[in-house]
């Protein structure tokens, strides 16, 4: 899964890399990002527009659900397509939501012991998103989960899918909605460039962690 993440390349570069406008503003630093905030994310623009950055909010409840529908932080993989509560999204709103790392917890470990999880040559990860509009008229997403891959699955047995960089214009092609057709265009990176050490346990409780230190070897 990816219940934890952070973001602190600027937003500038990001669209450099992913091939959107650059955005007005550059977004803080956060090292502590945690489900049921606002979050950056890249989705498809109007028909023929390049994509954009947009907020999105870390929770997935489409309006026709309405209040009483789940609001999940992931989606897996092997079911996203056919899910009938994700299965629209899949199809038609893909998005990608940039990262520089992510945590996960060793499982039974007291107390609960975190691990950042990043790409070894440090540069920034592109995590496979869906999303739908909220009630309220807002973009509410879903990160796109695999089984552990590599170094990353020695903490545990989900990680993001985190797509390659042939594979981000893929994603996000609005003509592209059939399922094995995504699969065979959209691929994710290499296990090799994941690797991953113990941090503080202050990533714990985000309302108290949210500085650089938080990403330092424990």
């Amino acid at each position: 899964m990816c219940g934890r993440f952070a973001l602190f390349s600027p937003l500038d570069r990001l669209a450099n890399l992913v091939g959107t406008a650059v955005p007005e503003h550059n977004a803080r630093p956060r090292y502590n990002v945690a489900p049921g905030t606002w979050i950056a994310a890249v989705r498809q623009g109007a028909e023929d527009e390049a994509p954009i950055f947009d907020e999105m909010w870390w929770g997935y409840r489409p309006k026709w659900a309405k209040g009483n529908g789940n609001q999940p932080i992931n989606a897996r993989v092997e079911t996203v397509a056919t899910n009938a509560y994700f299965k629209n999204a899949f199809a038609k709103h893909r998005c990608l939501i940039p990262a520089d790392g992510w945590y996960e917890w060793i499982k039974n470990s007291k107390p609960k012991q975190p691990h950042y999880i990043c790409r070894v040559d440090r540069e920034p990860l592109f995590f496979a998103g869906i999303f739908a509009e909220r009630e309220d008229g807002s973009m509410g997403c879903a990160i796109v989960t695999e089984p552990g891959r590599g170094s990353a699955a020695e903490v545990h047995d989900r990680m993001p899918l985190i797509l390659d960089d042939d594979s981000l214009k893929h994603w996000l092609a609005p003509d592209v909605t059939d399922r094995e057709t995504i699969r065979s265009l959209v691929h994710h990176i290499d296990a090799g460039l994941i690797e991953h050490w113990a941090v503080s346990t202050a990533v714990n409780k985000p309302a108290e962690g949210q500085g650089e230190e938080l990403i330092n070897p424990a």
